[in-house]
């Protein structure tokens, strides 16, 4: 994935979530199967608080800045300026090696605390919208109201397959196309 540039690797993956964020801007916010969705509607209200902590990614859509990454984690942590501190994390499917990319979230509609924006690469920003939470934090679905971007996560590496085809159903209903969603295994050694 990155063999025109050897640069090292956290610059790499600063270099690559700025990408991810641009182009998430410069290109055409609506596409076919959005344009005939409704406004992408959020979870009623989010306590920050407890939405802090380490989540384990269940399944996404694939994206150029996750390619072959396997055991994604987002940790997330208050600032003492009251926006949230972002750290994401994967493991290298091809080498093993611990990929990172640390960034900023923030608050953009305080009625509910379920739109916020995230930047890694300032001034790059990127819609995070939770639309899907379970009612004690145990999973939590986040897209984007253009619908290209899709995360599943949940507070245990495993989500019970029940849960997880609820969580699928509800957000086809809000116009994401679910058959799109890839799942990877935690790590890159089999780890449960």
């Amino acid at each position: 994935m990155y063999t025109i540039c050897p640069l090292p690797a956290e610059i790499r993956m600063i270099l690559t979530a700025g990408c991810f964020v641009f182009l998430l801007f410069s290109m055409p916010q609506r596409t076919q199967a959005a344009s005939s969705a409704p406004p992408l509607p959020t979870v009623s209200s989010v306590d920050l608080a407890r939405y802090m902590g380490t989540w384990y990614e269940i399944a996404r859509f694939e994206q150029f800045f996750q390619e072959g990454c396997v055991g994604s984690t987002a940790t997330y942590s208050m600032r003492s300026d009251g926006d949230v501190k972002v750290v994401n994390s994967c493991t290298n499917e091809a080498d093993g090696k611990k990929r990172e990319a640390v960034g900023r979230a923030w608050v953009v509609d305080a009625s509910t605390n379920a739109k916020l924006k995230v930047s890694f690469f300032w001034p790059f920003r990127g819609d995070y919208w939770i639309i899907d939470l379970g009612r004690e934090y145990e999973y939590v679905a986040i897209g984007s109201p253009n619908r290209k971007y899709l995360w599943i996560l949940a507070r245990q590496r495993v989500l019970d397959e029940a849960v997880y085809a609820g969580v699928r159903e509800r957000v086809a209903r809000m116009g994401f196309a679910v058959e799109n969603l890839i799942q990877r295994p935690y790590s890159a050694k089999g780890e449960k």
